[in-house]
């Protein structure tokens, strides 16, 4: 049976995972890019981060961006969210605070769902000089819908 997820649900597997594929275009075609990224449940948005290139060119001209998260234990058991919402860059100390937030979020998910302690994401923020720090995001969410099929 497909079943259209409640909104509780929604939120439960956009927060118990860190790997989605965003999507978003550029010259009229639509890209899919896998990324990391934290569920910001107190200001309801996602952080990402990347490396300045094609996918953050793009997104600066259309703010436009979805986000898509699937658990799938098999092809009758699985979950799907779309996140829609706009794309907004930060710089400085609010760009700094919310790349400790993601690494802290993102750490703490793999303990819990993966057993495994990862020391270097701890040191990920702290490592990072203005020089080289990577365009942080927040995609703002306007819209999540989910599914999910169970026999």
């Amino acid at each position: 049976m497909i079943k259209t997820l409640d909104d509780k649900e929604k939120l439960l597997l956009l927060s118990s995972n860190y790997i989605g594929s965003m999507g978003y275009i550029f010259q009229d075609k639509c890209f899919v890019v896998p990324i990391t990224y934290f569920y910001n449940q107190e200001q309801h948005n996602i952080i990402g981060y990347s490396a300045n290139g094609h996918k953050i060119n793009a997104l600066r001209k259309n703010n436009s961006v979805s986000l898509s998260v699937t658990d799938i234990d098999s092809v009758n058991d699985w979950k799907s969210v779309l996140v829609h919402g706009r794309y907004e860059e930060h710089e400085g100390t609010i760009a700094t605070a919310l790349l400790h937030q993601f690494s802290l979020g993102v750490k703490d998910l793999i303990l819990r769902k993966e057993l495994r302690d990862l020391d270097f994401i701890s040191q990920f923020s702290s490592k990072i000089h203005i020089d080289d720090m990577p365009i942080i995001f927040t995609i703002n969410i306007e819209e999540i819908t989910g599914r999910m099929r169970k026999f």
